[in-house]
């Protein structure tokens, strides 16, 4: 104990001497320039990144299987892919091409505000802004060069945001002239070669 006594009585003479102030003075401004310091470093430090209830709500949500690809398709085969199987993917297609939308459930999926996109070929209805059910399909004729660019719009979005994973086939309309010319190239004698 008496070491620690002379020790203090060795600090006092040593704060006097070095900085003429009195102990109590000296561990005043100590205390006070510790107390500054913490405050100013406080406002230059990066603020805590805030508690995330969303990632808490989502512990027990599993994660996006990753998109498959569906290849070629038709548009009646595209229909399969609405949502309204939770174990299939949500794919929509723009100008033919076909898009994974799982990510965007909730925009795209039953419920949400664009579900009446999903599992069609939803080009024209994008083009003109429009929700009217003879506008859900893919059939681009007629439009106006604003629509045209609205929908060039809605493409580069889709491209950057989702994952292509397939195309729709066209199947053309089996029509009488359709079939006669299939049938007319399946008759058509080989030419002698001479």
């Amino acid at each position: 104990m008496v070491a620690v006594g002379e020790l203090w009585v060795a600090l006092k003479e040593a704060i006097v001497a070095y900085t003429g102030l009195s102990p109590a003075a000296f561990f005043t401004v100590v205390a006070v320039a510790a107390a500054f310091y913490h405050v100013v470093s406080g406002f230059l430090a990066p603020p805590a990144p805030p508690a995330r209830e969303r990632d808490a709500d989502l512990d027990g949500v599993e994660p996006l299987p990753p998109p498959v690809q569906v290849g070629e398709i038709t548009d009646e085969e595209l229909k399969a892919y609405d949502g309204s199987d939770p174990k299939k993917p949500l794919l929509m297609a723009i100008k033919g091409q076909i898009y994974d939308v799982t990510q965007s459930r909730m925009f795209y999926g039953p419920g949400g505000p664009y579900a009446l996109f999903a599992g069609k070929d939803a080009s024209r209805a994008l083009a003109k802004m429009s929700f009217e059910p003879q506008d859900l399909n893919g059939d681009t004729s007629g439009l106006g060069p604003f629509e045209i660019e609205a929908l060039q719009d809605w493409e580069y979005k889709f491209m950057s945001k989702y994952v292509k994973v397939g195309t729709i086939k066209k199947v053309s309309p089996v029509t009488e002239e359709n079939a006669l010319e299939k049938a007319g190239h399946a008759m058509k004698p080989a030419e002698d070669v001479q």
